[in-house]
């Protein structure tokens, strides 16, 4: 399960909009807020996150347990 509120905060730090991530996934900003209502990516847009935004602690982020 995707932790969608720490991955807002992320790009907020980075001074980067949901609608920004989009296309730089290369995806439409309605399906990248699909994917964030839902908290599924796939690999390779998960990783183009890490990359982008050098997350640290990307299970922490991206495979987090549900509560």
């Amino acid at each position: 399960m995707i932790k969608t509120d720490e991955l807002r905060g992320i790009f907020a730090k980075n001074r980067k909009s949901q609608t920004d991530v989009a296309k730089m996934l290369g995806i439409t900003p309605k399906t990248f807020y699909g994917k964030m209502q839902k908290g599924i990516f796939n690999s390779n847009e998960i990783q183009a996150m890490i990359d982008e935004f050098h997350i640290e602690d990307p299970i922490g982020v991206f495979f987090a347990k549900a509560d």
